[in-house]
C-alpha cells in the first residue's frame, strides 16, 4: 500500500496549505498525492456526478449537504480550517483603506478594477460578493468593473499581472500566491468567514484518506494552516 496514490479533490481556499502538506506528506511517506483544485460548486458537482477520490475538502455547508445524502464516509468528517473573505493589492502599491464599512464602500466605488471569483463557477467569495452588492445597493455601479475569475488563484494571478487594481477573494488564497500583498479582512459588519473540512467518500476504500487526513491535522500542520491564515 505505500505506494497508492492518494487522490484528494480541495477547495481553492486551502490550496497553499494542502498543497505544502501534500509535498511534506509525499516526503514522509513515499506515497504520491494527485491534487485537483476548484471551486466547491466544481468539485461538488463532479463528485455528485461520479468523479472518483480517497479524500474531498470542501466548506462546511457542502460538507454537511453531503453528509445528509449519505455519500461521505461515516464520522469521517475532519475540520481543517475557517478562511476568512478579504482584499488584497499586487506588491508595491498603496494600499486602500477598509476598516471600517464607510471606507469599505469607498474603496468599491473609487476602484477601477476589481479581481473576483465568478459567481457562476460556484466560488464561495464570489457568491457572497455578488450577493453582498445586491444588498449595499452597489451591484449596478460595481459589477461592470469586476474582473471576473473561475478561482480564487486566478484572482490573485490576475492581480499580480495588473490585470485589476483590487482583488478580493479569500485571504489564505492572495497569501499563497507570491506578488501579492493583503489587505485585510472585510470590516467586521461584513464579515464573511467560510470553514473547511475534508472528509472520506462512502466509496472509496478509507484507509488512504484516514492517513492524509491525519496528517493534516497534526500539530505542524496546523501551524502551516494558520500561517495561511487559516484559523
Amino acid at each position: 500500500m505505500s505506494d497508492t496514490k492518494i487522490r484528494v479533490m480541495s477547495a481553492g481556499a486551502v490550496e497553499g496549505p494542502v498543497r505544502e502538506l501534500a509535498s511534506a506528506f509525499a516526503r514522509d511517506t513515499g506515497r504520491e498525492v494527485v491534487l485537483t483544485f476548484n471551486t466547491v460548486g466544481a468539485l461538488r458537482d463532479r463528485f455528485v456526478g461520479g468523479e472518483q477520490t480517497d479524500v474531498i475538502i470542501l466548506s462546511f455547508p457542502a460538507i454537511e449537504a453531503l453528509e445528509k445524502n449519505g455519500r461521505l464516509a461515516a464520522g469521517s468528517r475532519t475540520d481543517l480550517g475557517r478562511a476568512s473573505c478579504g482584499v488584497a493589492v499586487r506588491d508595491g502599491m498603496l494600499m486602500p483603506d477598509i476598516s471600517t464599512l464607510e471606507s469599505f464602500t469607498r474603496m468599491l466605488k473609487n476602484a477601477g478594477s476589481i479581481a473576483a471569483n465568478d459567481p457562476a463557477h460556484g466560488g464561495s467569495s464570489g457568491i457572497y460578493l455578488a450577493d453582498l452588492l445586491k444588498r449595499m445597493g452597489l451591484y449596478d455601479e460595481v459589477q461592470p468593473k469586476l474582473v471576473l475569475c473561475k478561482t480564487g488563484r486566478d484572482c490573485a494571478l490576475t492581480l499580480v499581472r495588473g490585470e485589476a487594481e483590487i482583488g478580493i477573494t479569500f485571504t489564505s488564497e492572495f497569501i499563497a500566491v507570491p506578488g501579492t500583498r493583503v489587505v485585510g479582512t472585510f470590516p467586521k459588519d461584513i464579515a464573511y468567514v467560510n470553514g473547511y473540512a475534508g472528509a472520506i467518500p462512502k466509496a472509496a476504500s478509507p484507509e488512504p484518506g484516514q492517513v492524509f487526513l491525519s496528517y493534516l491535522t497534526s500539530p505542524a500542520s496546523k501551524e502551516r494552516f494558520k500561517s495561511f491564515g487559516l484559523e
